[in-house]
């Protein structure tokens, strides 16, 4: 288990730096001088060249690089361009939306999808599990955007149970923001669980030709106790990789749901600092869902060990 668990932090230090690397290098590609940008296309150049001093945007790439990774090894982010504000204070600002509007989402979709696939599976050929693959396949057709629009007009506009948009913060209580978060949230876990639901499906019914199920299912069990009872803990190792990276996927992927429903979170911030050019938020918030992503991806690893005794052997 130690040798599994060294091996496992060694590849997410490596891929952290791999990926720092790739993340700087693609920025820095990118056309355009932020200072220019700030200062508008008729500034002069010794107030451009003065401007990219103060940025620090004057030294070289290698340096910019070290500094940065260093910045952020000691938790300092850097100060973004636009704002003048430490990167590090603007991304905990928005978290408190994106992390809490990822975990509500995440839960939502586990609760959907995980009782829908043992569900589809008891049910094999049958119009339940019909009705179930249906769902599923238009859950994935659907894109996210549209059905949060969709959410609007219906329990927004029309019914007017939630509001439109807009996010009050968690000063005004804790059902205040779970109210303001509930629509955006949906919006991003159907989509979600209709992918999980049919990976719990799937693995589920890959269970059901093993030697242990035959088994006991000749012991008297119904299909359904015997998934329920014995299938269910050997296929979680599918289902566990899929909520991983929808978690990940949830924290950096809500842009869009972000926008529209006026959230302030880490997609909207990283969409502002795309289009002012401020790259040390790009880089940083870029960086920070990388090490979400690989975290996570982490985490479900050892999830594995602990589900299955066959890996804790092998490790």
């Amino acid at each position: 288990m130690g040798t599994y668990l060294l091996r496992r932090v060694l590849s997410l230090v490596v891929s952290l730096a791999l990926a720092s690397v790739v993340i700087f290098a693609v920025v820095e590609i990118a056309p355009g001088d932020p200072a220019r940008f700030m200062l508008g296309v008729n500034a002069q150049p010794d107030t451009v060249a003065a401007l990219r001093a103060e940025l620090g945007l004057d030294q070289g790439k290698v340096a910019r690089y070290l500094a940065w990774v260093g910045g952020m090894l000691s938790g300092d982010f850097g100060t973004s361009y636009t704002y003048r504000t430490p990167v590090a204070q603007m991304v905990a600002d928005r978290l408190q939306v994106s992390l809490p509007l990822a975990g509500y989402a995440l839960v939502l979709s586990v609760l959907i999808a995980l009782p829908a696939g043992i569900y589809a599976a008891a049910r094999r050929g049958r119009p339940g599990d019909v009705a179930v693959m249906g769902a599923t396949q238009l859950g994935i057709a659907i894109p996210n955007f549209w059905f949060a629009m969709m959410l609007v007009l219906i329990f927004a506009i029309r019914l007017r149970w939630f509001n439109a948009g807009g996010f009050a913060g968690w000063d005004a209580g804790l059902w205040a923001g779970l109210h303001a978060l509930t629509l955006p949230a949906i919006a991003l876990a159907l989509p979600q669980a209709a992918i999980l639901a049919r990976v719990m499906r799937s693995a589920l019914l890959d269970v059901l030709g093993e030697d242990f199920m035959r088994t006991a299912r000749a012991k008297g069990l119904t299909r359904g106790q015997a998934l329920r009872r014995h299938g269910l803990r050997n296929a979680l190792i599918p289902v566990l990789t899929i909520i991983g990276l929808q978690f990940s996927f949830l924290l950096a992927g809500g842009i869009i749901i972000e926008q529209v429903f006026y959230l302030p979170g880490l997609g909207r911030l990283i969409f502002q600092a795309i289009s002012a050019r401020d790259l040390i938020v790009v880089e940083s918030v870029v960086m920070l869902l990388v090490f979400a992503v690989i975290v996570v991806n982490f985490a479900v690893d050892l999830a594995y060990v602990a589900v299955d005794p066959r890996l804790r052997a092998r490790s």
